[in-house]
């Protein structure tokens, strides 16, 4: 004989979510990371330019066109 007692109701639980300490961090990393990725698509081999040669303007060169950056 099985004693077992089943509940269909499920239990509560309060979702507390994540706090905003564990989230800056991750927040200001994907700023950083997006803005480097701004300068190698839009100001790269400029006036700006950190590396020399067109090596990292071919890397790129759709991705200006695609997002509307002059190039040529």
């Amino acid at each position: 004989m099985n004693t077992s007692v089943h509940t269909n109701a499920p239990a509560l639980v309060a979702d507390a979510g994540i706090p905003l300490r564990e989230i800056l961090p991750w927040g200001v990393f994907g700023l950083i990371m997006a803005a480097l990725l701004i300068y190698f698509v839009g100001a790269e081999q400029g006036a700006t330019s950190l590396i020399s040669g067109h090596s990292v303007h071919e890397f790129v060169h759709d991705g200006r066109h695609l997002l509307g950056f002059p190039c040529h």
